[in-house]
């Protein structure tokens, strides 16, 4: 059916932030005090769920807002380094042509956010960010009720498991994409709505363009 809403994450889904996160990673880890990530860590933790991979590094729970809190402000430092996927702008204008409102939910502060967006945080009409790593849901469903639509008519755009965990969670529609944090193959495992291989099949799938 036709969306009138499409909610974006933002890193991995239209920032290209992995080789960031990847350069930051272990500095994170020596301050915060939990298990670096070898070369030989990527892989399965790219397929591995958001819980495995705090399982896996020996990252407490309660330390996860403090830790959330020093990557916004690492992010907003290395934002020059960090720029959007090619064709992300043009998507996001097409969606809005064809009448759809599109909303940002993300772990990063609206200042980051707004400033990786560039131009085209214009085109959104909602922002929820500094969202916690399973806060999600409910900022859907506020970005919904602010929205003014019907959650039938909703989707949720991610690259991570706990992506579409928490469209399910809302009750909305989930759509995954192959070029952000986690592996294609563990996506595909939890049976999205739509999964999308590059950035111009989200408005050829959506807008049938």
């Amino acid at each position: 059916m036709p969306y009138s809403l499409v909610i974006f994450d933002l890193d991995g889904t239209l920032a290209d932030s992995f080789p960031w996160f990847l350069r930051t990673i272990n500095d994170v880890a020596d301050r915060f005090g939990f298990r670096r990530v070898a070369d030989e860590d990527i892989e399965p933790l790219r397929n591995a769920s958001s819980r495995d991979i705090l399982t896996r590094l020996e990252v407490p729970l309660w330390k996860l807002p403090a830790i959330a809190r020093h990557a916004r402000r690492l992010k907003a430092e290395a934002a020059a380094e960090i720029s959007l996927f090619a064709g992300v702008e043009t998507m996001l204008r097409t969606l809005t042509e064809n009448g759809v409102q599109l909303a940002l939910v993300t772990s990063d502060s609206e200042a980051n956010a707004r400033e990786k967006l560039g131009p085209a945080a214009a085109l959104f009409s909602h922002f929820d960010c500094s969202a916690s790593l399973f806060g999600k849901a409910a900022k859907f469903r506020r970005v919904i009720r602010r929205a003014g639509v019907d959650p039938a008519q909703v989707i949720a755009i991610g690259d991570e498991v706990r992506d579409i965990e928490a469209a399910r969670a809302a009750g909305i529609a989930c759509g995954a994409v192959c070029w952000g944090y986690a592996a294609p193959a563990a996506l595909r495992a939890l049976a999205p709505d739509h999964m999308f291989g590059h950035i111009r099949d989200i408005a050829e799938t959506l807008c049938g363009t």
